[in-house]
């Protein structure tokens, strides 16, 4: 590192089981050495960016950085509760009456956008829309309770089955990226500056865009198999947030990174694995107030299917161990969103555990999981 750094701490909350690679380190290292960074944090599930890590979370003195942050600015994931039992579980005709999450939204968008005190863009046609890559809409099932007591204050009853929806904000949010970028690549935005006040305006427009769009998502997926929902908890991976640390005022950048000042997160496994509600403790401003946001990558997309596509069929790839459907009808993206692309969700929980500053609350297994239909 640069002597401008030499104060620069680097934390790294992993365990012995839990594997991160070299790359990882490296991109972790190179981001904490850039201008007005003064804390980098690793998080277990830490894997390689474009040039910045994914899974960690930085506290940047006087400097925004668009990269850190990328193109799906507000991406996150909100949980809901349906009011669809376990017990009376319909699975496979459930399945086969959910189409349709990657067409346009058919509604007022232009309403909901008001409703929501959200300026309109050129891309609202998105609104609503689950996307590509890891995005998925994922209907689950409380399969253990850890903790009762919290389970209940947070208004769940475990009898009723669950929605975990994981998207961002779209095209819109890669505009954003794109436009900042295009002015200064490399070294930030100086707070205070226009620019830096521009992005941030648009920053925080993108993120409750993303969170309308994951509501109107899980609208969406349950109208068509006849549930409502009550939104438990939605919280953002891709941000930036002001936060004082010591009396002093930082941005805290968080790329794949869930915000730990909101209350309870869920953190994803992959679509053949168990996810976890959990709930924030000990002294978060260790860890920047940011948590593990899923299990993370292990493998690079375009190693997946050549590692996968002699082994499994496509038929064999829809269906998990856990015995949940998996709707993907983009054979590419079904390989590359493999649960064996990424690492193990267990290792990744009992890392923040071992830390002391998780505390679980309950277990969610998979029972659709929904990607795309052509």
């Amino acid at each position: 590192m640069s002597d401008k750094n030499t104060q620069v701490k680097i934390r790294l909350i992993t365990s012995e089981k839990n594997w991160i690679e070299t790359e990882a380190i490296d991109h972790l290292k190179h981001t904490a050495d850039l201008e007005g960074v003064v804390k980098a944090v690793g998080l277990p599930d830490i894997h390689p960016g474009n040039g910045h890590p994914v899974g960690a979370a930085f506290a940047i003195k006087d400097y925004i950085y668009p990269n850190i942050i990328g193109n799906d600015i507000g991406c996150g994931i909100a949980l809901f509760q349906t009011d669809l039992k376990k017990a009376k579980m319909k699975r496979d005709k459930w399945v086969k009456k959910l189409s349709g999450l990657e067409d346009n939204f058919k509604g007022d968008v232009k309403q909901i956008l008001m409703d929501e005190e959200i300026t309109p863009t050129e891309y609202d046609d998105a609104l609503g829309t689950i996307g590509g890559g890891n995005h998925f809409a994922e209907l689950q099932s409380i399969e253990k309770v850890y903790n009762t007591e919290e389970l209940s204050a947070l208004g769940i009853d475990p009898k009723n089955l669950m929605l975990m929806v994981h998207s961002g904000s779209r095209s819109y949010g890669a505009a954003i990226f794109q436009e900042h970028v295009d002015l200064d690549n490399t070294f930030g935005l100086k707070a205070g500056t226009d620019e830096a006040n521009r992005y941030f305006k648009e920053h925080n427009n993108a993120i409750k865009w993303a969170h309308t769009s994951r509501k109107l998502i899980a609208e969406r997926f349950l109208e068509q198999i006849g549930s409502s929902s009550n939104l438990i908890v939605d919280v953002e991976h891709n941000c930036i947030s002001k936060t004082y640390l010591q009396n002093e005022e930082y941005y805290i950048h968080r790329k794949g990174a869930a915000r730990s000042d909101k209350g309870a997160v869920v953190i994803a496994g992959s679509r053949g694995t168990y996810s976890y509600l959990v709930k924030p403790i000990g002294l978060q401003e260790e860890n920047l107030f940011s948590l593990a946001h899923g299990a993370g990558r292990k493998w690079k997309r375009n190693n997946s299917k050549a590692i996968l596509g002699e082994k499994f069929t496509v038929e064999k790839m829809q269906q998990t161990e856990l015995g949940s459907v998996v709707i993907c009808e983009d054979k590419d993206l079904l390989y590359e969103e493999a649960p064996q692309a990424y690492k193990n969700i267990e290792h990744i929980i009992s890392a923040l555990v071992e830390a002391g500053i998780i505390e679980v609350i309950a277990q969610l297994k998979p029972i659709i999981t929904y990607k795309v239909r052509k």
